[in-house]
């Protein structure tokens, strides 16, 4: 029979903008001195909000967890494109705003709802030949990525002020959002690209739940078992 202790399972970090979620997993283990630590789902640095950090044999559950649907909220920047799709990136084009309404966002917004396959930036994590596209894309070198099957729930923009539109998307796992606001820019033929990014929710986690990262690196290793997740509840997650 599996023995558990306190700290197998799972805590909930909202994620300030900054760290990668590499970074994350490592100040937590670190502070804790927790020997097996993980996440289920990238952040990208500059995006914030829910992120799941597992323990112990809680690492055991992560691929179960990293493939739950998620919601995210953001801001989508026109009128710039970027070799990114992201503030991170440098600007590629940059052109002017067509008068644009709330409506017609929206209406453009319905396009994208339902199955497609989408093209991983060059600027991602995605190994090829064991290399992260990034570094191939950080020395001027792009190479043809495979489609990925995503579904997008639900896309709609809740506000609209030249050049910001802010917007609320639920998708399946692997849905890179920024390549969605750049393909937003291209079908209204002025470029765009994603200026902020919040995880809202991960399967049945909420960020509403979530503590901060700062807050949970001022925690005791006891004041920390008290926020884990437990192991059976998150295999019935």
């Amino acid at each position: 029979m599996l023995e558990l202790t306190a700290l197998d399972g799972a805590i909930l970090i909202d994620k300030p903008a900054g760290p990668t979620s590499h970074d994350v997993v490592d100040a937590i283990r670190r502070k804790f001195a927790i020997k097996k630590v993980g996440h289920c789902g990238t952040l990208d640095p500059n995006a914030t909000g829910l992120l799941i950090i597992v323990l112990g044999r809680g690492t055991k559950l992560s691929e179960k967890l990293m493939g739950d649907d998620k919601v995210y909220e953001g801001t989508i920047k026109f009128g710039e494109a970027t070799d990114s799709y992201d503030a991170d990136g440098e600007i590629t084009n940059s052109l002017p705003v067509p008068p644009l309404a709330l409506d017609q966002l929206n209406e453009e917004a319905t396009t994208f709802i339902g199955d497609q396959m989408q093209v991983p930036p060059m600027v991602s994590a995605i190994k090829i030949k064991g290399v992260p596209l990034y570094k191939l894309a950080r020395k001027g070198i792009e190479v043809e990525r495979e489609p990925r099957l995503i579904h997008i729930y639900n896309f709609r923009f809740t506000a609209y002020a030249e050049p910001l539109a802010t917007f609320k998307l639920a998708c399946t796992k692997g849905t890179y959002v920024r390549s969605i606001a750049h393909d937003l820019g291209q079908k209204l033929g002025c470029g765009a690209h994603l200026a902020t990014l919040r995880r809202s929710v991960s399967g049945k986690f909420d960020v509403a739940d979530a503590k901060p990262l700062d807050e949970v690196l001022k925690l005791s290793t006891v004041e920390l078992e008290k926020r884990v997740i437990p192991f059976l509840r998150l295999a019935a997650a």
